[in-house]
């Protein structure tokens, strides 16, 4: 299906459809991603106030048969929001959208706009005395619609679940510009195909999300933040299973940090403050949420002395304050800084069954060096499989100096990733980064279908063309 540029043509009939307001000049920011893989293009940036505002302007772009691509934040890191080719898209961003329609505590349930930040939806909903848990890297500019788009995880997926698990209603409009008004409020609706999850996930290619019914928790009274030192990947596995085993879901966060993250920032951050005065080659970070009459740092104690006795753990630093702990968390939340700043030859965001994850780590490392004298700086959230595995060039060393073999080192860990049945996409989505991927090792019968509900949805091939399904 041909598809033609947002021009002026179409700017004319926004503007006498919505007003002189409505469009603004199409700036940098809009037209690059984080990692500058891609560099994009667009031929009108429109910034709608009410969902009634996106059902005219996918109608309108609808009837000119023009591409039409969401965008939320901009954090994506797999080129989900850019189009570097083909004709200039509409690109709709949700950045007015930012209310919170309504909080329900009595129901744990907030209602917020797609283009709500996720640290205000956090807020929000503390103001409420309640708990929003998506937490990620970026909430400070991340929206909750990109967020739902695009099916995040974050470091309490262990305990909450991703994004999806965190959505119980949608606000949605779809590429023919009609408006789905599915806010739901309830936890039990059988009433056919679930709308919901098709879109969440969806990347922005079925439809824009324009507002979410959202699950709230209960605040835990008391925080515990600890960070210990393992002998192994097989040990850190062990080390969660006795957590689980004593503490059950009071768990909500275990990040597995490799030596090489820690060095990182050594090198590139060393305002840090890190933990040990010897960085050990492993350690994991782990936090509790508990309720009234629970001590998380007896708990903490308590997991450590029985992890010491099994020969688990090294040494442990458990957080005595609010600012040991943001410490804490500081050393894992820059982890991601210290890798741009140092450059990766090659990212990948990939999940592995559990209990896999160290034979994974020792065959990663044997593929990967036998491509080069590579840095691997190996982390990520152990608890939910999923593993930042991102590889680097020597010290002392550019990226540049690598372009050449960035496709044969992806291509290597992808293939040892299809060889362990893990995905090559764990919480980043496809976007135009993988499309190749999703081709290479995904299903023939899922992929078919994947193609027969977006032709069904999106006939014209509007929404977001090239993401996540090639054009």
């Amino acid at each position: 299906m041909t598809l033609n540029p947002a021009d002026e043509t179409l700017a004319k009939l926004i503007r006498a459809d919505l007003g002189d307001d409505i469009l603004r000049p199409v700036s940098e920011r809009y037209l690059e991603e984080p990692r500058r893989r891609f560099a994009g293009h667009a031929g009108l940036l429109a910034l709608p106030r009410t969902v009634e505002d996106v059902s005219a302007l996918v109608r309108l772009a609808s009837d000119a048969r023009v591409p039409v691509v969401p965008y939320g934040g901009g954090t994506g890191l797999v080129g989900g929001q850019v189009v570097p080719d083909g004709p200039a898209p509409l690109l709709i961003s949700l950045e007015r959208m930012t209310a919170i329609r309504a909080v329900y505590p009595t129901e744990s349930i907030l209602i917020a706009e797609a283009g709500a930040i996720l640290a205000d939806v956090q807020a929000a909903a503390e103001d409420a005395n309640r708990l929003f848990p998506l937490a990620l890297a970026a909430q400070g500019s991340c929206r909750i619609g990109g967020n739902l788009a695009t099916n995040a995880g974050g470091v309490n997926v262990l305990r909450y679940g991703n994004a999806r698990d965190l959505c119980l209603g949608l606000e949605a409009v779809l590429p023919s510009g009609e408006i789905w008004h599915g806010l739901s409020r309830l936890r039990k609706d059988n009433t056919g195909y679930d709308l919901r999850n098709l879109l969440i996930g969806s990347e922005g290619t079925l439809g824009i999300i324009t507002a979410a019914s959202l699950h709230l928790f209960p605040r835990p009274e008391a925080v515990g933040t600890a960070m210990l030192q393992v002998t192994s990947p097989e040990s850190a596995i062990e080390l969660l299973a006795l957590a689980r085993d004593q503490l059950g879901d009071a768990v909500s966060t275990f990040e597995l940090i490799h030596q090489q993250g820690l060095q990182f920032l050594t090198e590139v951050l060393p305002e840090v403050r890190q933990p040990f005065a010897t960085q050990p080659e492993w350690c994991v970070l782990i936090e509790l949420g508990m309720f009234a009459g629970q001590s998380p740092s007896e708990a903490l104690e308590t997991l450590y002395a029985a992890a010491d006795k099994a020969g688990l753990v090294g040494d442990a630093v458990i957080a005595q304050s609010e600012a040991q702990r943001m410490d804490l968390w500081a050393v894992r939340e820059r982890i991601p800084e210290a890798n741009r700043l140092i450059g990766s030859v090659s990212s990948h965001d990939i999940s592995v069954p559990i209990s896999r994850i160290p034979e994974f780590i020792v065959r990663g490392a044997e593929v990967v060096s036998a491509l080069g004298p590579f840095r691997i700086n190996c982390f990520g959230h152990l608890g939910d499989g999923n593993l930042h595995y991102n590889v680097f060039p020597p010290l002392g060393y550019e990226r540049s100096e690598f372009d050449g073999k960035r496709q044969a080192v992806k291509t290597a860990v992808h293939d040892l990733v299809n060889e362990f049945h893990g995905s090559v996409s764990a919480e980043h989505g496809v976007g135009r980064l993988k499309t190749g991927d999703l081709e290479k090792y995904g299903d023939a019968t899922k992929l078919a279908a994947m193609h027969a509900i977006k032709t069904a949805l999106d006939p014209l091939g509007i929404m977001n063309p090239g993401a996540v399904l090639r054009s």
